[in-house]
């Protein structure tokens, strides 16, 4: 019963996170401050009342509308929220206690979860929340030292084959913030495991870049989200892909 109450507690909080997540990915793209002025209406510019912004619950008794203007909000905000709640469910089962390094961990991966929205939303992801998740990703662990230097190689490894793929394909294959999001890698998971997920994150991109290369062929694919969800299974099941990584080449 304790328990169930710990995984209630985790997933209200993370709801929480996910709807100030929500604000993030708004504002931040367009230069404005998360903390002011307080959330609103983006139709009508009512302010929104504090019993209208709880994370899900709201959205259902509003009926998916505004309480002031009664327009439609899109239905990804809760679905943002719910996500932030299942996040913080499943990186506490991996830790089984709160403590520095599970918050650590957490803010990473909420981090790169807004970056993937961004990326999705305008192709592009801003260096001020890349460099955080880069930063929290550096004391994610106890060694600090270690996590920098695999950080830097991840890096220099992708502009590495930026460089050369983007020379033979004569445009650019890889974007500055996809490097940085490898660094993040890096400085989490570690060289091999970020290696496995780079390889996992091309495999989940291949059929979506099939598909709007046959539908539009001038549409870029974004490959941060498929950066991060590798990165966030690689990292959930690290000593299971070290196994299989040792099996092949050891």
């Amino acid at each position: 019963m304790d328990n169930l109450i710990v995984y209630i507690f985790i997933f209200i909080l993370g709801c929480a996170i996910g709807s100030f997540l929500n604000v993030v990915i708004y504002r931040v793209p367009l230069g404005k401050s998360i903390i002011s002025p307080p959330s609103s209406c983006p139709k009508c510019g009512a302010k929104i009342k504090p019993w209208h912004n709880i994370p899900i619950l709201s959205w259902i008794i509003l009926g998916g509308k505004c309480a002031n203007c009664k327009e439609p909000i899109s239905i990804r905000y809760p679905i943002i929220e719910f996500l932030g709640g299942l996040l913080a469910v499943i990186i506490y089962m991996k830790f089984q206690k709160i403590d520095i390094w599970f918050a650590i961990n957490l803010a990473v991966f909420y981090t790169l979860f807004a970056l993937s929205i961004i990326d999705l939303d305008y192709k592009a992801v801003p260096d001020s929340l890349n460099l955080l998740a880069l930063t929290l990703a550096f004391f994610s662990s106890a060694d600090i030292l270690q996590n920098i230097k695999n950080a830097l190689l991840m890096m220099g490894l992708l502009s590495l084959i930026r460089f050369y793929v983007s020379y033979v394909i004569k445009k650019e294959a890889l974007g500055e913030g996809d490097i940085i999001v490898a660094g993040t890698m890096g400085a989490l998971i570690g060289l091999k495991p970020s290696l496995i997920a780079i390889f996992i994150a091309s495999l989940i991109a291949i059929f979506p870049s099939l598909y709007i290369r046959i539908k539009n062929k001038d549409l870029e694919l974004p490959f941060v989200p498929f950066l991060a969800l590798a990165t966030f299974i690689v990292w959930y099941f690290k000593d299971y892909f070290l196994y299989i990584w040792s099996i092949l080449y050891e």
